[in-house]
């Protein structure tokens, strides 16, 4: 006897397939999506007062221009750095207080970055369709770059959690067209929320829920993981939001609900503060 949670699973499974394949087979470039958003109003921030109240200056220093668009930033204590990505120019670069370098050129299209409890730099490459690992020295290796024998789509965003196992979202922006990464199919035919244990060389899927699943974090004490759903960047009619799970037993996401719904725009990447708050882009 099949339960009707598992239909419903079924056909929400259905559903996200469907969209996917449109999406990939759509025109939609980003030049598309910055005109249709460009001249819209934001929301009204309610509780701008609690906003303001963690920001110690309202004073702000420009450190660098000149790319195409940044993202991915990640601050290592040891290597007293700043990484971040600049994902069309297909650089890696890095402030170390006083001046910008690029530390890869090409990255091959590195977008997320975090670092693991060893302090190595942990990213996601559109390019490469894996999880990067690069040392103080600046050795990079992969890490994981197929799911059952096939292709990721394009790691996006990715997390480490104390327990070391990385977390990282695979939807397919790196693969629509060549302007991020290399146009490419989906080989497993979806976008995951994947869960992977560098010390058993092990890769497992820990949501598909998501469309176009992107930024991803958890709560202080790793008992909620908020993941973003940017689908709506392609779709109007598709999920603009940040839903948050329990955690259980370190690997299993349940109770799933929407922690915030944007209109028009959607959450990118983001990092939650030791108050639990959540900082996100809404671009």
């Amino acid at each position: 006897m099949v339960s009707m949670d598992s239909m419903n699973t079924c056909k929400h499974t259905q559903y996200i397939w469907e969209r996917n394949i449109k999406y990939m087979n759509s025109e939609i470039t980003v030049a598309d999506i910055i005109e249709n958003l460009k001249n819209t109003p934001m929301e009204k921030i309610e509780n701008q007062p609690q906003f303001e109240k963690y920001l110690t200056t309202k004073e702000f220093t420009k450190i660098h221009s000149g790319m195409k668009w940044a993202e991915g930033p990640c601050y290592i204590k040891s290597h007293k750095k700043l990484y971040f990505s600049d994902i069309p120019n297909n650089h890696l670069l890095s402030w170390d207080g006083s001046s910008v370098k690029i530390e890869k050129d090409p990255s091959n299209f590195i977008n997320g970055n975090t670092e693991d409890l060893e302090g190595n730099l942990i990213s996601c490459s559109h390019g490469g369709r894996c999880i990067y690992k690069t040392d103080i020295n600046g050795n990079t290796t992969t890490l994981v770059d197929k799911y059952l024998d096939k292709k990721l789509n394009s790691p996006n965003d990715v997390v480490v959690k104390s327990d070391g196992t990385i977390w990282f979202t695979d939807p397919p922006y790196g693969i629509l067209s060549d302007y991020e990464g290399y146009k490419g199919d989906m080989e497993y035919g979806a976008c995951y929320v994947f869960r992977y244990d560098p010390k058993e060389n092990n890769l497992e899927v820990v949501s598909k829920d998501f469309l176009k699943p992107n930024g991803l974090a958890f709560s202080v004490n790793e008992d909620k993981i908020y993941i973003a759903d940017s689908g709506g960047s392609h779709d109007v009619n598709a999920p603009n939001q940040i839903m948050v799970y329990d955690v259980i037993e370190n690997r299993i996401l349940k109770n799933g609900k929407v922690f915030h719904k944007f209109n028009p725009f959607f959450a990118d990447g983001f990092r939650v503060d030791k108050d639990d708050n959540v900082w996100t882009s809404a671009g």
